[in-house]
């Protein structure tokens, strides 16, 4: 009898080990996961708190905060400005975005609805000015409209189409332009890969109705193809918004920092920047940051219920 009870003994001993190992392994992915929320929480949370408190004081990065309320906010809403930096950061997204999608969806179309050799080359060459730093772009762009030796003078020279070397960075327009070209240079090839993969996701048995029912290419394409793609269209057209509106590095390395010509290079994240570093003002530059941010919030929100509405109405 007692033999049977020091035997039930041990085995509740087992049994419990083994539950308290399980529990014990159970933890072993919190030491996983944990180094990605410690860095967050140190430069990413931390940040974004601590900025939205500088927003409310006069900071100078010397003497210790000053609580001054909404006042920043109050200056940022009546800056002229900053609203001239957001306009030109709107005009040069758009300058780029445009082109941008209209090659991505050309590309992404004959890529996938027409058998084309070395297909996959094509798509890697197309997509290859992502994989470079925006900075080594502008260096280059640089480089190439640089007056009076650049690259693109030196040509036009040469050729004997111009006599003078011209400052094409000069020209407000060209200037913008010249930004719009890059940013479209950049990224249409990510934004044809995401195109690309919208559409192979469409069944081919939906085209192969419509063309037994009469459709031509270009029908299918407006009836079918775009109406599939509205999600992935808007995925895109959000990150292609918000990255355009915090542009910064391409028109830093372009102007130095001035924004010139005439300020049109100017970008809201310039003018923000200038703020911070160049006229210590870290309060007031906070609260530029936070209308960046609200803007764009409410950008997308508008965009999200505008495809809400549009999507329940046609349904």
């Amino acid at each position: 009898m007692q033999q049977t009870v020091n035997f039930s003994k041990v085995s509740q001993k087992k049994v419990s080990r083994k539950r308290h190992s399980k529990l014990d392994k159970n933890y072993y992915g919190y030491f996983f996961i944990a180094p990605f929320f410690i860095v967050f929480l140190i430069f990413g949370l931390y940040p974004i708190l601590y900025t939205l408190y500088l927003s409310f004081t006069s900071y100078d990065g010397f003497a210790d905060p000053q609580i001054i309320g909404s006042v920043n906010y109050m200056r940022v809403f009546k800056d002229p400005q900053f609203y001239e930096a957001l306009k030109n950061t709107l005009i040069m997204w758009v300058m780029g975005v445009i082109p941008q999608f209209i090659f991505a969806f050309a590309l992404s179309a004959i890529f996938s609805y027409n058998r084309i050799k070395a297909k996959g080359a094509l798509r890697a060459l197309y997509y290859l000015p992502r994989l470079v730093t925006a900075v080594s772009i502008s260096a280059l762009f640089n480089q190439f409209l640089s007056y009076p030796s650049g690259l693109l003078n030196q040509f036009l020279l040469k050729t004997g189409l111009i006599h003078d070397s011209i400052n094409f960075l000069s020209n407000p327009i060209f200037a913008q332009g010249s930004v719009g070209f890059i940013h479209w240079w950049m990224y249409y090839g990510n934004t044809m890969i995401m195109v690309m993969a919208g559409m192979t996701a469409i069944s081919p048995s939906l085209y192969e109705a419509a063309r037994i029912d009469g459709a031509n290419s270009w029908n299918i394409f407006w009836k079918i193809t775009m109406p599939l793609l509205r999600p992935i269209t808007l995925y895109v057209f959000l990150t292609s918004m918000i990255g355009g509106l915090q542009s910064f590095d391409v028109q830093q390395i372009l102007t130095g920092g001035s924004g010139a010509p005439q300020g049109k290079l100017l970008t809201v994240v310039m003018y923000l920047y200038n703020t911070a570093f160049q006229y210590n003002n870290y309060g007031y530059s906070a609260a530029i940051s936070y209308y960046l941010f609200f803007f764009i919030v409410i950008i997308s929100l508008v965009v999200f219920i505008g495809r809400f509405r549009g999507g329940k109405s046609k349904s």
